[in-house]
């Protein structure tokens, strides 16, 4: 069976007004899923770019020139023109660049983790709602090609009862990276923290909030200083198990998805293909930007008004200029946010639970 998933783009409402953003910024989350996307979406502009880094300044001035490159916070937070911050900087300063951008009274996006705690995630969440003033957080994956076919045929019961939910995000780097934050002891570091969250808020959109978690948090790499591995899993009301795992010792890996229900199965290999798109320096445009080869479509096994459906299941298109187009139409105040904060403060707790769960070797009561 071959099911085309078709996306129909929402077009702007026509409007004069232009959303000016600083980026706080320019390493790769910055350089590779921020700017492009920005750039790309109509009713944006990116103004202003901070980079620190003598090769980030020249890729910035190199790629952006309409944007000015500054070396200072200040010069982005204290400038009346722009509307919209972005904080793509290391974990452990999110929250206190969000809380200062909210002061200076602009809408801010925060590059995922959220926070480092759920304590400070509350904390911005009241303050964003004191300033009248957007806050998000960058869970791109919401866009990407293989969770969207989940959810479709989750929406449509094509597995019936979903009794079993696996997702891996496996990687192969046996080594550590030399000179970079993400692998020293900070706070905020560390998988849980970096894939982790995408896949917890994965969860999240799909069954909510779950009513316990139990984890097994470990540090599997030579020389290693930071988690590495986890194997994560959130227990619902309804019987349903949803297992996130991800790890850096996975040469070979196995399925993406692995969901099971009463009625059938559904298995699918393979990596949205925008991550590696945006990384060769390729613009999110063109009828293809997102479309995953048929190499790696999932396959449907499944019972369906007594049929036996068994075949190919065609991935939606991914395109991560869904959540700036998101973005852009609740600030001018025509659409709801889709990525809401409140969401992420959950993602956050989930982690904290996690951390709570693999120290004490036991399942722990989501609170």
């Amino acid at each position: 069976m071959n099911a085309a998933m078709i996306i129909s783009r929402k077009e702007p409402e026509m409007t004069n007004k232009i959303i000016n953003i600083g980026l706080l910024g320019f390493g790769a989350a910055g350089r590779v899923f921020h700017a492009p996307i920005v750039s790309s979406v109509e009713g944006l502009r990116l103004n202003k770019i901070k980079a620190n880094r003598p090769e980030s300044i020249a890729f910035a001035r190199q790629l952006y020139p309409e944007a000015a490159v500054v070396s200072d916070t200040a010069s982005i937070l204290e400038d009346n023109q722009i509307d919209l911050v972005i904080v793509a900087t290391t974990n452990d300063t999110h929250y206190t660049l969000a809380k200062a951008a909210l002061l200076a009274g602009k809408h801010v996006i925060v590059e995922k983790p959220f926070t480092v705690t759920s304590v400070e995630a509350g904390e911005l969440i009241e303050l964003a709602r004191s300033k009248g003033k957007l806050l998000t957080v960058y869970q791109n994956r919401r866009w990407d090609s293989d969770f969207k076919t989940v959810k479709k045929l989750l929406e449509n019961e094509m597995l019936g009862r979903l009794v079993e939910y696996e997702v891996h995000f496996d990687r192969f780097r046996p080594i550590p990276a030399a000179e970079t934050w993400k692998e020293e002891e900070l706070p905020g570091s560390g998988i849980l923290y970096d894939l982790g969250a995408h896949l917890i808020d994965q969860a999240l959109v799909l069954f909510g909030t779950p009513q316990q978690v139990y984890a097994d948090l470990r540090t599997q790499r030579s020389g290693g200083r930071i988690i590495d591995n986890f194997d994560l899993t959130l227990f619902y009301a309804n019987g349903l198990k949803a297992i996130l795992k991800a790890g850096m010792l996975v040469k070979q890996p196995g399925p993406r998805f692995n969901l099971c229900g009463d009625k059938g199965s559904f298995v699918k290999y393979g990596l949205d293909v925008q991550e590696a798109a945006l990384k060769a320096g390729l613009s999110p445009v063109g009828p293809d930007w997102g479309v995953e080869p048929e190499a790696i479509w999932g396959k449907l096994d499944t019972e369906i008004n007594g049929q036996h459906l068994i075949g190919k299941i065609k991935s939606e298109r991914g395109d991560y200029r869904g959540f700036y187009e998101n973005v852009r139409d609740a600030v001018l105040g025509i659409a709801e946010l889709e990525v809401k904060p409140e969401q992420a403060r959950i993602t956050i707790r989930v982690i904290e639970l996690a951390m709570q769960s693999s120290k004490e070797k036991k399942v722990v009561t989501y609170h």
